[in-house]
Parts: C-alpha cells; structure tokens; sequence
C-alpha cells in the first residue's frame, strides 16, 4: 500500500528552520491556533526483558517466500514509518538491533547507525557493514534492488506485510515475532497493545462529542521538493482519524490513497483541521507558510489557524506505540482525555 510513499519518502529535507507550534490544547471545531502533539511516553516497552527465541524457524513472508532464520544475534527492521524495529523492540529484542532506518526515532533505539540516505533510501554498503543475521522488511523502501542483493548474499530476508492502519497492528506483530521465533511474545505483545488501543479509544469516546465530530485533513508536506499530497481512504490515516473520533474529509469525498492537493477540493471539504507532520509543516515555514498553500485559507482549518502537526516517526507508525499517539493526537484535539 505505501510503496507509493518511496518517490516522496526520498524527497525528505533533513533541515528544519521554522519554529514550533504551540502545544496548548484546543476545541477542535471552534479553538483557534496551531497544536504540537506531543506522545508523553515515546519509548518502547518491551513486552519481556529477555525472549529465548526458538531457532532455527523457516517461515513463508508476505510475497510468499519461504525462508529459514537461525540467528537473531544481529537483527535489522526496516520500513518508512519505522513500524517494523518498533515492534523488535516491543518483542524484548531490542538489544539484537544493529542499525535503523530514520523513521525508527524512538530514545532507545537512536543510537543506532542509519542505513538509508536522503531521507528513505536504502544504502547496500552500509547495511553489509553491519553484518545482519537476519532482515525484516517490506516494500515501502527501496531500492528494491538492495533488498534482493540482501537475500542474494545468503542474509535471510524476510518481507512483512506493507499496510499499515490500525486494524492490522496485530498482524505485523505476529509476522515479526514469527520470523524472530518468538511466537509467544508476539501474542503477550498483540495482547497488551490491543488492549491499550481499546482504552485510549474509550478516554477518546468519553470526551469527543459524537454530534460535533472534527472534520480533519491529513496533508503531506515537503516543501524544499513542492511535494503536496492529500492522504485518504485506505491510506492508514482514514483509520487515525477515526480512531480520535475525527471525521476523514478526504475519505468523505471519495479520494483514495493519496492525490496531489486540490485547492478547489481541499477548500469544499471544510476541514475544521489540518494535520500534518512536524518536519511537513516546518519545510513550508510553519502555520504562517501552510496558510499560503493554496485553498488552505479557504478552510476554516485555515481561517483560525488550525493546524495539529505530530513527529513524523510516530504520527503514522501503528506499532507497540499506537495508543500513545492516539491520546497524544486527543489530547490536541480536546485536551486532557484522561
């Protein structure tokens, strides 16, 4: 689904220069102001200290592809939204992790060596330098061409599924832990984050006003490349939004996946919000540059500043961290859901 994100993904600007939003909360259909969702607990738990995983294991991948690992000792997860080492460390495997991609964002893991370049691309040599026992991927970076040299040079590479909503969280979790054999902390893991999505929605439900629902937008921007897309149905966003009691105005009129803006359809879908990811909205130069876009000011989202930006590395990774960005996303929407 997101192997369309890898021409933009690799447009990403490492340079930030526009300041940040304020992180006050704010009634969404009527607060005026721009919000920072900020996660109040950015680390990953793991669901066990230590997992004796149960070697060696061969497993069919998502393209079909059986293959066998037998060692976890040097272990790389890689994926655009860095779903895929969140979960590593969610297995209690952290400490097998060699490298990360640079959606992989979260405290522990950041003293990791990176192994893409220019934002989301792949880099052959400095992945072979790091010597991997095993890989852990999908097809959301490329080029693909790395990932095949991987398998080719005898590495057991295997390939999850490349979706990502929150519906499917399970799913991922599972696929790691069985390519990792570690099948039992995969279901403790699946356990604990299915509950604790559960909770955050009930806190969302028990302070979110059904018959006002916010209407929001997902918009991604980078502005050094002019790189300005709406994300809709099916995109993982639609269910983000969902989740915070939010109403998909880019579902609601019918986009799918993700379009370049229309000034004319942006402006008559009248969302009362717009979000976006914090590196997105400082490459255009803060709320002041978005407003420029054009048919943003023509939304009341526009007309009263109303932007909510989150980090990029968790806005959109539906892993073990799901339920913290729901109540971070809540809280700037409502305030205090808790």
């Amino acid at each position: 689904m997101f192997r369309w994100l890898l021409a933009l993904a690799i447009l990403v600007a490492a340079g930030c220069s526009a300041p940040p939003a304020s992180t006050s909360p704010q009634t969404p259909t009527e607060g005026n102001g721009p919000t920072t969702a900020v996660v109040a607990r950015p680390d990953i738990v793991p669901i066990t200290p230590a997992p004796q995983p149960n070697l060696p294991v061969t497993v069919t991948d998502n393209q079909g592809t059986k293959v066998t690992v037998t060692s976890v000792d040097r272990t790389l997860a890689f994926d655009t939204y860095g779903t895929l080492a969140a979960t590593v460390f969610g297995l209690g495997l952290g400490d097998k992790v060699v490298g990360r991609d640079t959606s992989t964002g979260f405290p522990a893991a950041k003293h990791l060596p990176v192994i893409t370049a220019n934002g989301h691309q792949l880099n052959a040599e400095a992945i072979m330098a790091l010597r991997p026992t095993v890989v852990i991927t999908d097809t959301t970076l490329g080029p693909w061409d790395v990932v095949l040299q991987l398998r080719d040079s005898g590495i057991p590479v295997v390939v999850t599924d490349s979706k990502r909503t929150i519906d499917n969280v399970d799913d991922i979790a599972h696929q790691v832990a069985a390519a990792l054999g570690v099948p039992d902390a995969g279901a403790r893991l699946v356990e604990r984050t299915t509950k604790e999505i559960t909770e955050a929605k009930a806190a969302i439900a028990n302070r979110a006003n059904p018959e006002h629902k916010p209407r929001i937008v997902f918009l991604y921007l980078r502005g050094q490349a002019g790189v300005y897309y709406m994300f809709g149905r099916g995109s993982g966003v639609d269910s983000l939004i969902d989740a915070v009691g939010g109403v998909d105005v880019a579902s609601e009129v019918g986009l799918d996946g993700m379009k370049p803006v229309n000034p004319e359809a942006l402006a008559g879908a009248r969302p009362d919000v717009i979000l976006v990811m914090t590196k997105g909205l400082q490459s255009v130069g803060g709320v002041d540059g978005i407003l420029q876009l054009p048919g943003v000011a023509q939304t009341p989202a526009g007309q009263r500043r109303r932007v909510v930006d989150m980090d990029d590395t968790q806005i959109l990774g539906f892993g073990p961290l799901t339920a913290n960005v729901l109540d971070a996303l809540a809280t700037a929407l409502y305030g205090d859901v808790k």
